[in-house]
Order: C-alpha cells, then structure tokens, then sequence
C-alpha cells in the first residue's frame, strides 16, 4: 500500500494534500476537524512513513500545541469555567485550543502521508508544475541542498571558538562572540553562493532548470484525485451542515 501511493503522480499528492489541508484549516466545527484528523491517520496508515521522522514531525507540532494550551484558555474571553483566584478558564478558549490542535495534527498528518518518500528535488519539480513561481522553487530547491553545508560551516565555526577556549555564559562577551560567529556565517554563505552561481553559469545555466526526470499523468493518478476530491467535498459538506461551529 505504501509503495502504491508513492507511486502516484506527486503533482496529484502536492495539490491533494494542500486542498485537503485548506479545508481543514478553515474548518470552524468539531466534526469536520475530526474528520479532517481521521483522514490524515488513515492516509498514514497508507503510506507508512518512517516512524522517526513521523515521530520527530507530530513532537515538534504538539509541543507547540502545549504552549497553546498553556496560554488560550487562560486569555480568550468567555464563559468562565474554572478559575483560579485572578485567572480563570474560558470555555471558548478550551473549544479554540481544542479546535487547533485537531487542525495542526490533521494538516501534518496530511502532508506526511502525502509527501511520503518525495525528494526535495522531485518536490520543487512538482510545485514548478503545479504553477508555483519560479524564485520561490529555486529557493525550495537550494535551502534543502545547502542547508547541511551551513549547519556545517556554523558547526565548524563553534569547534573553532571551543578550542580556543570559548565557554556560552551570559555575559557581554558570550553575545558578541556569537554576533562574530553569525556574521562570519554569513560572509562564507554569501561566498559560497557566488561560487555556486559562477558554477552554475560555467555549466550553460540560463535562468531555468531541466530536469532529467519527467512526470506521466496515469489512470491511477486520475482515480486518485477524485477520491481524494470527494473527501474534500465530504470535508466541505460536514464542515457546512455536521455540527455546531465556534
């Protein structure tokens, strides 16, 4: 199952999983974000992602979430629920956290099951031709190649400074040794991007790129996007007619 739906066509995963992803994000009842959440469980369970990048995407989501909750039902004004002396517990900010975290979790459940086992080549080459504007591509494109060499480069650079004796306090001149650092990370990017581009330009580069894979629209990629178009219109008319909203 999970080989099939790395198999489609990721132009058809790309925009499926932003349609689906925006019905779920302007959803303002509780049936449609759970059915938005249920979707996404049901897609992974299709598409069977590694568990440590699933695990490592769902930690860094609800660990913002719990910061939410920490903050929402103590500041949106409502019907008081609970209190505790000067602070109280609303219940439209329990409803709103409520509410968010089923969108958060369903839209990044969506997007990993989606995206599943797509590189970040085939991903830019996917979003060129679904329309997405050719500088931001390019961006996409070279932050997920370079972005390893600079953590080196800043890696490199705080080795340097710990061998030479430097110690992160909080202190004046903890914060201008690390102001050096950013600024010497910096220049070596700005260097290397001119050398990338002169490489670039040496190899007949002319302000586009041509892939050397193409993709094939197939039967399969049609059936697709039209289950996954009825689940959005399901999605749609749940959100419209299935419940009470915020």
């Amino acid at each position: 199952m999970a080989a099939q739906l790395q198999s489609i066509d990721p132009r058809a995963r790309l925009a499926a999983a932003a349609l689906l992803s925006l019905c779920v994000a302007v959803a303002q009842s509780l049936p449609a974000c759970l059915a938005g959440l249920a979707l996404g469980l049901a897609l992974l369970l299709a598409a069977r992602p590694p568990q440590r990048e699933l695990g490592r995407r769902a930690c860094a989501v609800n660990i913002f979430l719990l910061f939410l909750w920490c903050v929402t039902p103590w500041t949106t004004p409502g019907n008081v629920v609970w209190s505790l002396g000067p602070m109280t517990v609303t219940g439209e900010g329990l409803w709103l956290s409520l509410l968010v975290s089923l969108k958060a979790n369903a839209i990044c459940a969506l997007f990993t099951a989606l995206t599943a086992g797509m590189d970040i080549a085939t991903l830019g080459h996917a979003l060129r031709r679904l329309g997405c504007p050719q500088g931001l591509t390019w961006l996409l494109l070279f932050m997920g190649r370079y972005i390893h060499v600079i953590h080196d480069e800043w890696h490199a650079l705080m080795t340097a400074a710990r061998l030479r004796c430097f110690v992160p306090k909080s202190n004046a001149h903890t914060w201008r040794t690390l102001a050096t650092l950013l600024g010497l990370l910096l220049v070596r990017s700005h260097d290397r991007a001119r050398r990338v581009h002169e490489a670039m330009l040496l190899r007949g580069f002319t302000g586009s790129f041509r892939p050397l894979d193409t993709f094939a629209w197939r039967a399969r990629d049609t059936a697709f996007s039209a289950v996954l178009l009825i689940c959005a219109a399901l999605l749609i008319w749940t959100e419209l007619y299935g419940g009470p909203h915020a």
